[in-house]
């Protein structure tokens, strides 16, 4: 099959699941956007352009979060508004397969998943943040303060961190070896350059021990000393205020903290629950597909609507639990988030290799 230039059959339930699909995505997340303005409308101590934006931030956090919920929600509406029509009747007489109608609708959906794993990579995946941040009326807070972590084999003090400017200032690195400071660098500000940070005129003081005790100091100023590789201010304030991060960032934040051998659950769960529990959604396509029947006569629709629906905010409930485990660390993220997905894409594999055979 041709993409650029695809049959009739294919334009026709791919335009058809579109328009169910972006129906059902405006929709619940504009619901979402106002039932969330109404509940906080009285905290919003700001201005209405601001209200607006607060609308905006929350809409944007709506659609991260439903967008799943909509692409299985448009295939059962495409699906139950063909079979009413008799369409779905029709395109079975001319010799149409499970398979083949099951194609446009799930080649919309894996599109629609790719665009949302584009837009998580952007600043769309901090909307929550904005809103929080309108909501406690701290649009022009962005300071973090008394920050201490473990970085290699030093540790790191900086008294604060402004991510707009990429600023750290009163930066102190110690080092320390069984209850012995071996050399401390204390700098007045630190400038992130893209990879790693500056530290302007940091003063570096070795401690020199005889037998075992201290006995003076040796104390060297430098212009400039390089710290902190990959450290970014994103990942920084994410670390210590509990920030949203895109999937890039937490992918390199992963690997921060790996190579510091840190925990890194919450990180492991955030990056998961962006990229991997949405593809929950592609496999309840085809499972529903599939599942539901392809005739009117043998179908009472409110039952089958019901028990579709329903199937679905069940699994996705339950991976939303799961996640909140895998992010507490009472168990392994890839136990709460990856192999669930496997299972329910084995059955789905399952479903599309054995159902074709049936008449339903």
């Amino acid at each position: 099959m041709n993409l650029l230039a695809p049959p009739l059959y294919f334009r026709y339930l791919s335009l058809q699941y579109i328009k169910n699909f972006l129906a059902i995505l405006f929709g619940i997340s504009f619901s979402f956007a106002a039932i969330d303005y109404f509940q906080h409308s009285q905290q919003l101590q700001v201005a209405w352009n601001y209200k607006i934006l607060y609308i905006f931030y929350m809409w944007e956090q709506a659609l991260g979060l439903l967008f799943p919920l909509a692409i299985v929600f448009g295939v059962i509406m495409t699906k139950f508004t063909l079979i009413k029509n008799n369409t779905m009747t029709v395109l079975h007489a001319f010799g149409y397969t499970k398979r083949r109608l099951l194609a446009p609708l799930f080649f919309v959906s894996v599109a629609v998943y790719m665009i949302f794993f584009g837009l998580n990579t952007t600043e769309f995946a901090y909307a929550r943040d904005k809103g929080s941040a309108l909501l406690h009326n701290e649009m022009n807070v962005y300071d973090v303060n008394n920050i201490f972590f473990k970085y290699n084999d030093t540790f790191v003090y900086m008294k604060k961190l402004d991510p707009v400017h990429k600023r750290l200032e009163n930066i102190t690195i110690f080092k320390v070896e069984g209850h012995k400071v071996l050399y401390t660098i204390h700098a007045p500000y630190a400038l992130f350059d893209g990879k790693e940070w500056d530290a302007h005129d940091a003063t570096l003081k070795t401690h020199i021990y005889k037998n075992g005790n201290l006995v003076r100091y040796k104390v060297e100023h430098k212009e400039s000393i390089k710290t902190l590789n990959g450290y970014k201010p994103k990942i920084i304030e994410s670390l210590y205020e509990g920030k949203a991060l895109n999937i890039v960032d937490a992918f390199n934040t992963w690997k921060l903290l790996k190579k510091q051998d840190l925990n890194s659950d919450k990180i492991r769960a955030a990056f998961y629950e962006k990229t991997v529990m949405p593809l929950f959604a592609l496999a309840m396509v085809i499972i529903l597909f599939f599942k539901i029947p392809f005739h009117a006569r043998m179908m009472r629709f409110g039952l089958v609507i019901a028990l579709a629906l329903g199937s679905t905010f069940v699994v996705w409930g339950l991976l939303f639990g799961l996640y909140q485990i895998g992010s507490n660390g009472v168990l392994s993220p890839e136990m709460t988030a990856l192999f669930p997905i496997v299972l329910l894409w084995i059955y789905a594999v399952y479903v599309f290799f054995t159902d074709e055979r049936t008449i339903r």
